[in-house]
């Protein structure tokens, strides 16, 4: 396979072939979070407005998400793995999730237009992603890893470093876990977290998002015409099951 590493928004729109879109901090951590509880599905959207509209048409709907990291007013939940975490399985089974963010919902809907298939990155998911691509990929398959960082414009350790490490489960790049979380506690604004200082992200949620290959599942975009038209992205829960199995 082909792989080829994309940064932020404009990466996203010019991503193509499989697409795997990483937001480490925080939204595709919460994304395996949901999952993991026993969500449905999710719908990723551009607006808060969007988003709420889903629950207004379905009270099986939570929404969730952020503006500029902060919880938007009437949404049922944040961006926040450690609020995830506190709510638990018996909040979210059964569950249909509305989810709008600053950065990774973002960067799936830019890339949806031009990829084949479109994956949500964390490092929760990061192997069996892996595993999912290298069962999809021939010779001459293109693989497009985009970094979306802060807020889809700037740069962020965390989805570089993981960026890295799926790149070398891919392919067999070197890469160091131990240097990236390093790098990633020496990140200021990480490490401003970290201290407390950050009323909107605490400090459980780093701790929670770096951990890697939590699950085995892989979340994957409905990349169908209706949806696409819609302006929303549906992802599902697609169980790890090797050719082999």
């Amino acid at each position: 396979m082909i792989v080829r590493r994309h940064s932020l928004l404009a990466g996203a729109a010019d991503a193509r072939g499989i697409v795997v879109v990483i937001d480490v901090l925080r939204a595709f951590s919460c994304s395996a979070l949901m999952f993991h509880y026993g969500i449905r599905d999710m719908a990723l959207v551009k607006t808060p407005q969007e988003a709420l509209g889903f629950r207004e048409r379905d009270r099986d709907y939570l929404v969730a998400g952020e503006v500029k990291g902060v919880k938007v007013e009437g949404f049922d939940i944040g961006n926040s793995p450690a609020e995830i975490a506190a709510k638990g399985q018996s909040f979210f089974r059964g569950r249909r999730v509305a989810a709008r963010s600053s950065s990774g919902t973002q960067g799936v809907l830019a890339a949806a237009a031009h990829a084949d298939l479109v994956i949500l990155g964390s490092f929760m998911t990061a192997a069996a992603t892996a595993a999912y691509i290298r069962e999809r990929a021939s010779l001459d398959t293109q693989v497009t890893i985009v970094a979306m960082g802060f807020e889809a414009v700037r740069a962020s350790v965390e989805d570089e470093r993981c960026g890295d490490y799926l790149e070398h489960l891919l392919i067999g790049t070197p890469y160091d876990h131990l240097q990236a979380i390093w790098d990633c506690m020496r990140d200021p604004d990480i490490a401003a977290s970290l201290r407390g200082e950050h009323d909107y992200r605490p400090k459980e949620d780093i701790v929670l998002a770096l951990q890697r290959d939590l699950f085995d599942f892989v979340m994957v975009a409905r990349l169908d015409p209706g949806d696409l038209d819609s302006g929303a992205i549906v992802v599902n829960r697609l169980p790890l099951v090797t050719r082999n199995a």
